[in-house]
């Protein structure tokens, strides 16, 4: 296997600090905020990060399929989480310590929660407005209610990070540096 090639196309209204782990060709969408300690890997394939997405300390994304893996807009990766998927929609959380496998595709406003473990043996696509919750991985649909006032606190968050993280910490810039 050929060693793996860096490319970064970051956002010039991304926040990237320093201390985030990239490997290989990793495109981050505006107003994106990636804390320190993260780490993305593009394996086998590249990784199309959205714009508006929120992923915190020692949150890992991994590409290990050939084909484009494609993070949509306003997501939120919580501290240590864990996702190999080769497509997230929109308005997602995948909580704390988190894990989801490689067969699963997300759609949109779907919550997987705190220790969360998603492994299906078959390709799976959740749902729009899926809840996974508990040790169990039990699964619940979301009403929608709320939905406008969750994407506030979001964008809020996500604005908040994106005036703090610079103040604190070294950010990184694209292509490669």
């Amino acid at each position: 296997m050929p060693p793996i090639r860096d490319k970064f196309t970051i956002h010039s209204k991304a926040v990237v600090c320093q201390d985030v782990e990239l490997k290989g060709d990793i495109t981050i969408g505006p107003g994106t905020v990636v804390h320190p300690k993260a780490t993305i890997f593009a394996i086998a394939g590249p990784i199309v990060i959205g714009s508006g997405c929120i992923i915190e300390e020692a949150a890992i994304i991994v590409n290990r399929r050939k084909e484009v893996m494609r993070v949509g807009d306003n997501n939120l990766f919580e501290i240590g989480c864990r996702v190999e998927c080769p497509s997230v929609g929109n308005f997602n959380t995948i909580s704390t310590r988190a894990r989801v496998h490689h067969t699963v595709r997300i759609s949109n406003y779907c919550v997987i929660g705190a220790a969360c473990l998603v492994v299906p043996t078959d390709d799976e696509t959740l749902d729009d407005y899926t809840s996974i919750f508990g040790p169990a991985a039990e699964r619940r649909t979301w009403s929608g209610r709320g939905r406008v006032q969750e994407a506030d606190l979001r964008l809020k968050h996500a604005e908040y990070l994106r005036e703090m993280l610079p103040k604190f910490n070294r950010l990184r810039r694209g292509d490669g540096t």
